[in-house]
């Protein structure tokens, strides 16, 4: 898997909206928190990071409820990882494309019963308290993000209006004001 350049105009161009929407919108200035939403975004673009987290025959998991069951088998810092995912995973979802979690949670789904924010929630706070942890994402980030997820949540479905007004009034090469 490849990742994105860091200078890359995707990049830039979510790093310009999480900035323009968290600091205008919503008045806020946590940089780290800012920039795990933006780098979100890009790392999601590709599905292979979407659903990065495999089963034990090698399939992608869609359901938070199968990566619940794929964490649990874990430890140490996959365990970790896989707990982060879920809840990059489930913010993504609530965020950007909230309309979409209706059909993600159809009555043949494992997850009809399950609550997005509660179970991202829950997810980063236990990444959080679990020893190692990246630079990229550091145990008190995580523990943010627990706390702040629907805020986080707003700020992405913020995001998505606004990447979506541009595209309608054809300014999308207008570069972001902050």
């Amino acid at each position: 898997m490849t990742s994105i350049d860091a200078n890359s105009t995707l990049n830039r161009f979510f790093t310009g909206l999480s900035e323009y929407v968290f600091h205008s919108h919503l008045g806020v200035v946590d940089t780290e928190l800012i920039d795990y939403v933006s780098g979100l975004l890009v790392r999601f673009t590709r599905c292979e990071t979407l659903h990065r987290i495999r089963q034990i025959d090698g399939k992608p998991t869609t359901e938070v409820v199968a990566m619940v069951v794929e964490a649990e088998n874990r430890l140490g810092e996959a365990r970790r990882e896989v707990h982060r995912h879920i809840g990059d995973y489930t913010l993504f979802w609530s965020g950007i494309y909230p309309e979409a979690l209706r059909e993600m949670r159809g009555a043949d789904s494992r997850d009809q019963f399950i609550n997005y924010c509660a179970q991202g929630k829950r997810a980063y706070r236990i990444a959080s308290s679990i020893e190692g942890g990246s630079r990229a994402a550091p145990s008190s980030l995580l523990e943010r993000m627990s706390e702040q997820f629907e805020m986080c949540a707003y700020g992405l479905r913020e995001i998505r209006r606004e990447w979506e007004r541009r595209d309608s009034e054809g300014d999308g090469n207008v570069p972001l004001v902050l």
